[in-house]
């Protein structure tokens, strides 16, 4: 699934500053694509949807796919698996504990 990011996403992942926020979001969509960090920008949403590697993982996942940025993730990630697309499931655990 794309991850859909907010402006405090961003500035919490390290990517972008106060200043950078207050300038102008097509600016840091334009900064943030050629640094291949984002694939895309929703500006009337305004969210930014992450760059994701070939097999369509986060960019911040390593090779065990864990994450990368955990204490500064954002806030999507930090309610998963509350909401998203199965509520409750998790890919992690155990299917036992999936089926409440």
């Amino acid at each position: 699934m794309p991850l859909e990011v907010s402006v405090p996403d961003l500035i919490r992942l390290g990517l972008v500053t106060h200043e950078e926020a207050m300038e102008g979001l097509a600016a840091i969509a334009r900064r943030l694509k050629k640094e291949k960090l984002i694939q895309k920008f929703h500006p009337k949403k305004m969210v930014f949807v992450i760059a994701q590697k070939k097999n369509k993982d986060c960019i911040f996942l390593d090779e065990n796919r864990r994450c990368t940025v955990y204490l500064k993730r954002p806030e999507i990630c930090r309610q998963f698996p509350k909401i998203g697309p199965k509520p409750g499931f998790c890919p992690y655990l155990p299917h036992e504990k999936n089926k409440s």
